[in-house]
């Protein structure tokens, strides 16, 4: 059970750490290119599903605050 709660809490931080990165332009030759694009690689597959049900409002994703409280209410279920 331990180790899901450490699992979840690390893709929440994964989760916020994307969100933060759509705010600075990440170009391919940028240091931090392979990190964005690992973030990116590990959220997708979760961010997909719900983007296609969520709509945008004003050019606003909500898809990681819907994650991030999915997550809260799975680590609440769990226990951590």
């Amino acid at each position: 059970m331990r180790i899901l709660c450490q699992l979840a809490s690390f893709y929440q931080l994964v989760v916020i750490l994307r969100a933060i990165s759509t705010f600075f332009p990440i170009t391919s030759g940028s240091p931090f290119a392979p990190i964005v694009g690992f973030l990116y690689k590990i959220t997708e597959p979760v961010f997909a599903p719900i983007r296609r049900v969520l709509p945008t409002a004003g050019g606003f994703d909500f898809t990681p605050l819907v994650v991030i409280i999915a997550i809260n209410i799975l680590m609440s279920i769990l226990g951590c």
